[in-house]
């Protein structure tokens, strides 16, 4: 199935991420290309779902979008200012793959102990539990909790101070569905109040979840488009058959043979 090239990055103030020629290469300049001049947006107040399947470069996206990634060369602008800015310590809240907090402290310890650091109140730390469902589990030991639980420890860090944007790597991976639907009921409920929310994941049917989709592959960048808006130029009754439709058009418009890839052990 034929499709349009991906359109061109609205120029709209209202907007949490912008990148312009965004470019990660491994290994210097004749290594792997892990990111190949991207151009894209993240919406200001909205979900914005970054999917994609394993390898195709969404961490190192995100690690960009934070100021953490090395071999960057493009424009990202954060809330009005370079990514990694010091100013967007306390205002940009990253969630990764890997836990980032103490197994040897109780849950209600690590959160305490991490307002300190942001300077968020006791009522925050209370708020975070209860936005992610840990209250019951508030005192007990990290490090004897279930995957699903830690990583809803992480998410409960992350919301300390109330941030105004959320970089979420694969925050639903392990969980069971109910807690996954709880978490994007979440997620919803956070863009509504104001926040900005980049939420990656391999999983297609997180989709329709989202109010914005970034649909990334071998490091280039194939829809940066609203869900009816990708639909309708796919002709495609789900977003898994528009990534599809995606895939099977680019070699084509890119000038290369279909499966080829941009670099081997992107993330």
């Amino acid at each position: 199935m034929a499709t349009q090239p991906v359109g061109p990055v609205p120029d709209t103030t209202d907007v949490a991420v912008r990148a312009r020629g965004l470019r990660v290469v491994r290994g210097g300049r004749r290594g792997v290309v892990v990111l190949d001049g991207l151009d894209l947006s993240v919406p200001a107040g909205c979900v914005v779902g970054l999917l994609g399947p394993s390898g195709s470069g969404k961490t190192t996206l995100m690690r960009a979008v934070v100021g953490v990634q090395a071999e960057v060369t493009g424009e990202v602008t954060v809330l009005g200012l370079p990514a990694g800015h010091a100013r967007l310590r306390d205002r940009v809240a990253y969630v990764t793959q890997q836990p980032s907090v103490y197994a040897d402290l109780s849950v209600e310890q690590n959160l305490t102990y991490l307002a300190r650091l942001v300077g968020a109140s006791s009522d925050d730390v209370a708020r975070s539990l209860e936005a992610v469902e840990l209250g019951a589990l508030a005192r007990r030991r990290v490090g004897v909790l279930s995957g699903g639980e830690r990583s809803r420890v992480l998410l409960a860090a992350a919301l300390l101070g109330r941030p105004e944007l959320l970089v979420l790597d694969e925050p639903t991976v392990g969980l069971d569905p109910v807690l996954r639907r709880d978490l994007w009921d979440l997620f919803a409920h956070l863009a509504s109040e104001g926040a900005s929310l980049l939420v990656s994941s391999h999983v297609m049917d997180e989709a329709r979840r989202c109010d914005h989709l970034l649909l990334l592959r071998d490091g280039r960048l194939l829809a940066d488009e609203p869900v009816p808006a990708l639909l309708a130029r796919t002709s495609a009754p789900d977003v898994e058959s528009a990534f599809l439709a995606l895939v099977e058009d680019a070699p084509a418009r890119a000038g290369r043979p279909p499966g080829g890839r941009t670099g081997e052990g992107a993330r």
